[in-house]
């Protein structure tokens, strides 16, 4: 199915997706301050491990990686649909996100640290997420 839209109106609708301080990490960020954690999410450990983990808890060498479950590809997630246009763009895109998702994590398992995921829909069952 060809895509409805013109390739530049696609290009801005991509580019306006934030790709920081997004509702599930300030969601995410609140629920540890409020367990009493203390963390970093501008530090130079957010910019120098792989992947630039949204939360580095250097105390326990942790890194959060708080995911959207569209665009990383939550598995049996509803909210994880593929469009039904453009595939040819979008499901290579979605596999490159998963494999450098898992890339990222491995390194950062080698390097000592530990790798908590939470995914977006989560975060909508907070007492679950904080167990």
């Amino acid at each position: 199915m060809p895509d409805k839209i013109s390739k530049l109106h696609r290009t801005w609708v991509v580019s306006s997706v934030k790709g920081r301080d997004t509702k599930p990490e300030l969601i995410a960020r609140g629920l540890l301050h409020n367990l009493g954690y203390r963390f970093m999410v501008n530090g130079p450990r957010n910019r120098e491990l792989p992947g630039k983990p949204d939360i580095v808890l250097p105390k326990y060498r942790t890194v959060v990686f708080v995911h959207g479950c569209f665009w990383h590809r939550h598995p049996h997630c509803k909210i994880a649909t593929t469009p039904k246009s453009n595939q040819n763009y979008w499901l290579p895109k979605f596999r490159e996100n998963a494999v450098r998702d898992c890339r990222n994590q491995k390194a950062i398992r080698e390097a000592g640290w530990n790798v908590i995921v939470i995914w977006e829909c989560e975060l909508k069952d907070l007492e679950a997420v904080a167990e």
